[in-house]
């Protein structure tokens, strides 16, 4: 069901030279920006009496606001008692650290047991936020730090600065094959064109960055730090497998187990069992979204991963004298 609502307000004097879009955004703070974005472009705002259906319209000031804003029923989510790991938490934001097996956002195959049912549980105003909250995502079996919105303008505030690249995002992985240096991934990623559930390195695709740097060398493996300056579905999966590196155990591109030349059974073991993408989301850094304080924030590697690492470097020892690199 949808409800037709009229709301109406006065451009400050303070907001001259704002873009449309931004001043509405202060003037109606209940509303999410991208939402009074579509009222615009529905031909649904009016300035003076005049109908403007162009976002980056500036204001001077003074104009007399009028929206007809069609207001959709958001999809009613149940709310779940589920365990969060909650790293931080203020009247604004918090920032958890998830675990493996849990999806941030019910969708096709999971439609509840997600990290947005567990949101709904413990805090119950967050059913007030446009998807309870959530700002960016996570893989399902990617594990590491979230942030999370409790109101509508922590919201905003927080994907405009994901827009503008202010958050920094850094993960640790381990990646198949023997890298001699760090660098940069800058490749455009769309939709795979033919299996639906993968994403692919295409020149038609919206852009992506990754930087990586080593940060241990193994003897058929790498270990990986790695920062995103934008956030594509499957981004740090996709471009490490696009340059021969896919991250050990990633079941969709590629890191089936590639055990070393005279490797122990014990650790073929380790290798074999490990079936998750060895991903992990370290550090996260931005600015409160009200206060303007820069945080950071940092989760120490999983268990699963741990055990991995440990195993590669056991690995390595053993074959030390052969390895004219250590």
């Amino acid at each position: 069901m949808a409800q037709q609502v009229q709301l109406t307000a006065t451009v400050t004097e303070s907001q001259l030279g704002q873009r449309l879009d931004q001043a509405l955004a202060e003037l109606f703070p209940d509303y999410s920006r991208s939402r009074i974005k579509e009222w615009i472009l529905d031909d649904r705002v009016t300035v003076n009496g005049i109908i403007i259906n162009r976002p980056k319209e500036k204001v001077l000031g003074g104009e007399d606001i009028a929206i007809d804003a069609l207001i959709e029923e958001e999809a009613r989510w149940e709310p779940q008692d589920i365990a969060l790991d909650i790293v931080y938490e203020d009247e604004d934001i918090l920032v958890i650290n998830k675990p493996r097996d849990l999806v941030v956002h019910p969708g096709a195959g999971n439609p509840d047991g997600t990290v947005l049912n567990a949101l709904l549980h413990h805090y119950p105003e967050i059913a007030d936020v446009p998807r309870a909250g959530i700002v960016h995502r996570l893989d399902k079996d990617t594990t590491g730090l979230m942030v999370v919105a409790k109101t509508v303008p922590a919201q905003t505030r927080l994907v405009e600065s994901l827009q503008e690249r202010e958050i920094t995002r850094e993960y640790e992985a381990v990646a198949i094959g023997t890298m001699t240096a760090g660098g940069m991934v800058n490749e455009p990623i769309s939709r795979h064109p033919t299996k639906r559930t993968h994403m692919s390195v295409h020149p038609m695709g919206k852009p992506a960055v990754t930087h990586y740097r080593i940060m241990e060398h193994f003897r058929a493996h790498t270990r990986l730090r790695l920062r995103l300056e934008t956030g594509r579905t499957h981004q740090i999966r996709v471009h490490m497998a696009h340059i021969n590196h896919p991250l050990v155990g990633d079941p969709l591109y590629g890191g089936r187990p590639r055990p070393p030349k005279g490797a122990s059974e014990q650790f073929i073991s380790v290798l074999r069992k490990f079936d998750r993408q060895a991903l992990h989301a370290t550090m996260l850094r931005l600015y409160h979204p009200i206060s303007g304080i820069q945080m950071e924030w940092h989760a120490p590697l999983p268990q699963d991963m741990v055990e991995l690492i440990e195993a590669l470097q056991a690995d390595t020892e053993a074959f030390r004298d052969q390895l004219d690199w250590l």
